[in-house]
């Protein structure tokens, strides 16, 4: 009986064991009633979905040029690619970039560039890597306001806020120790400080509405946990006090129930099982004095800089803190402005697309309400949104930034493919995602000198930039340093006539000045 079934089984046709389950499933089409394309298409309606979910694949490989693509093109991701690998990141044959496009950065080089000491201390590096090119800060953090742990950054570029539950474990753990080889800081995200954090970085703690790792179990803020947290891990120098972030201004950060492990829910301080979504607004102070005086008694209790993190909108509340700057003599120490542009962070497209300004409005609208009140030498601005490349890098300096922060840009420089798929779970690259099988492909030992790569190259074309223009350090960089082309017109303007200021000059004796309060790859007992 049964040799007489594999006998007939045998003696079927293969054709028929293809065109029976596809009549099966063109039958399955035309019954349900969920899907029009498939009903009114049968089979070939699934190409419809296939094609369409492999649509951004198509176009970012196949399709769209080297300059077309958004939010980062194929020739800015090919540079931070190659630069993190340590592989030729030049170009020949001249820029395929439109240089009368509206709003393209023209830096303006001198006729007699810089000229370098010899022995001069860019070359010092790290004491491994004569390539390693590391620019401290030119302001010291908290110095103004007198905190007991002022904090002089080593380098002016570092990681922007990226949390431990929307970077997996891996990812984090990779940045932390390139950040350590290279000496940047880096920046938690609100996420809370994880274990992945510790790898022996500078860490700037980040602080939401959630106060995850230091609230309560009914969300509310605790100071001793603060304290505590930061006695207990001296390697955290400052705290930001997140108000809103670029991708989602007005809007509390979201973490999807399946992204939670328990390992996140213990950090955090949440349950499993239910969407973390942080409320917009902060339950620690209701209005701009009760913000000041909430930053004093963090930087009080801990005597760590403490600073705020801002996308930008109205401005009232920005008039009212500086007014009662100047009335108190109190305020944040720093003041990082988040472009509007959106970032790691998941966000409904209509926040991403259109709430909060890009970053050059939003940045030279803060700076000129604290330039107007003389305060701007009192704070170190740092600016964050798509900087993690040279030319902007340079333009924000020549606005006046002290400091920039990069997220996406690092992301890339440890294997992110811009998918696009950070909020789902199903990043291809493990880096946006808790699922193990795909977090497992990523190597913190190999990332982690990928990340240090990318830093390295970025630090070391600023500074080419900066002798190139006839200045030692960014911080010299001016608004009539860099020119932005009008468009149609064929004209260019200085940044200065664009956006209606001159930045305020920064303080400057010398790059030997700087190393005289810290020292490149190590730590300064004081900054």
């Amino acid at each position: 009986m049964e040799s007489s079934a594999l006998s007939f089984l045998s003696s079927v046709p293969v054709w028929v064991y293809i065109v029976l389950p596809l009549l099966a499933i063109a039958l399955r089409d035309m019954l349900q009633r969920k899907h029009t394309i498939q009903h009114n298409f049968p089979l070939l309606g699934h190409f419809r979905y296939m094609i369409e979910k492999i649509g951004p694949e198509l176009r970012q490989y196949i399709v769209a040029n080297n300059r077309e693509e958004l939010p980062f093109n194929r020739r800015q991701r090919s540079w931070i690619y190659a630069s993190s690998k340590n592989e030729n990141n030049y170009q020949g044959f001249g820029t395929d970039q439109d240089m009368q496009e509206a709003g393209y950065v023209l830096i303006k080089p001198a006729m007699l560039p810089y000229k370098l000491p010899a022995a001069h201390p860019h070359h010092v590096s790290n004491g491994k890597d004569p390539n390693h090119y590391t620019i401290p800060s030119a302001k010291v953090i908290g110095e103004y306001h007198q905190r007991r742990r002022p904090y002089r950054p080593h380098s002016v570029i570092n990681i922007s806020a990226m949390s431990f539950g929307s970077l997996s474990a891996r990812a984090v753990e990779s940045m932390n120790k390139g950040s350590l080889q290279f000496g940047n800081y880096h920046n938690t995200g609100e996420g809370g400080l994880s274990p992945y954090h510790k790898f022996g970085a500078d860490v700037v703690f980040n602080m939401g509405t959630s106060y995850f790792g230091v609230r309560d179990n009914e969300g509310n803020f605790r100071m001793e946990k603060l304290v505590k947290m930061t006695q207990n891990n001296p390697f955290v120098r400052m705290i930001e006090l997140k108000l809103s972030q670029g991708a989602k201004p007005g809007k509390g950060g979201v973490l999807p129930a399946s992204k939670i492990t328990a390992e996140i829910a213990e950090i955090r301080q949440v349950p499993m099982g239910i969407d973390i979504v942080s409320p917009p607004y902060h339950s620690a102070f209701s209005d701009v004095r009760g913000m000041i005086e909430f930053i004093e008694q963090m930087a009080e209790s801990t005597g760590l800089p403490v600073g705020i993190k801002s996308a930008i909108g109205k401005t009232d509340m920005w008039e009212e803190l500086a007014d009662m700057m100047i009335e108190t003599g109190k305020g944040p120490d720093f003041i990082t402005i988040d472009g509007g542009e959106g970032g790691t962070g998941a966000a409904p497209p209509s926040f991403a697309d259109h709430v909060a300004l890009p970053l050059v409005f939003a940045f030279s609208t803060v700076y000129k309400i604290f330039q107007k009140r003389n305060l701007t030498d009192k704070i170190t601005f740092i600016a964050s949104g798509k900087l993690g490349l040279p030319a902007q890098a340079v333009m924000a300096f020549s606005m006046g930034a002290d400091i920039i922060n990069v997220a996406r840009e690092a992301m890339m420089s440890i294997g992110c493919i811009q998918a696009q798929t950070c909020h789902t779970n199903n990043c291809p690259t493990g880096i946006t995602t808790n699922n193990k099988w795909l977090g497992a492909g990523l190597d913190p030992t190999l990332k982690s000198e990928r990340f240090y790569n990318y830093m390295k190259t970025l630090s070391k074309e600023i500074i080419e930039i900066t002798h190139a223009v006839g200045y030692e350090h960014p911080c010299q960089f001016g608004m009539n340093d860099v020119d932005i082309s009008m468009g149609d017109n064929n004209r260019t303007i200085p940044l200065a006539d664009n956006y209606g200021y001159l930045k305020t000059i920064v303080p400057y004796s010398g790059f030997n000045a700087l190393l005289d309060c810290q020292h490149l790859g190590g730590k300064s007992e004081k900054f």
